[in-house]
């Protein structure tokens, strides 16, 4: 079956970076276009990134426009988020999911990993 597992979250501090990687199983990766998304306390969930199957495309919301770098690893069956410039409005709990752009399969994402921008 489908198992996506998150990683890399931590404490930052603002102006900080972290990186988050995301190890697929149960599906074929290397043809499968992936989507970071987070969600915070009280509030929805929220797509960030997608990268299609082979890294041709990316695609980033404007709120990680410019700060956030989605890649993939084919061989490895991973999936990264170099996440710069953090700041407080950045923690979230974040999470991968299959699928490209804001419609991505949100019912296939793993646990997540926890994210918390403080000084």
């Amino acid at each position: 079956q489908v198992q996506l597992v998150e990683s890399g979250g931590g404490l930052a501090q603002p102006g900080g970076s972290l990186r988050l990687s995301c190890a697929a199983s149960g599906f074929t990766f290397s043809t499968t276009s992936m989507t970071w998304a987070r969600q915070a306390p009280g509030k929805g969930l929220e797509w960030l990134s997608s990268i299609s199957f082979g890294s041709r495309s990316t695609k980033y919301a404007d709120s990680v426009k410019g700060r956030f770098a989605i890649s993939r690893d084919n061989a490895k069956r991973m999936l990264y988020l170099q996440m710069n410039s953090l700041n407080p409005e950045d923690s979230a709990v974040y999470y991968c999911a299959k699928g490209f752009g804001p419609n991505a399969d949100y019912r296939t994402r793993g646990q997540g990993t926890q994210v918390t921008v403080s000084s």
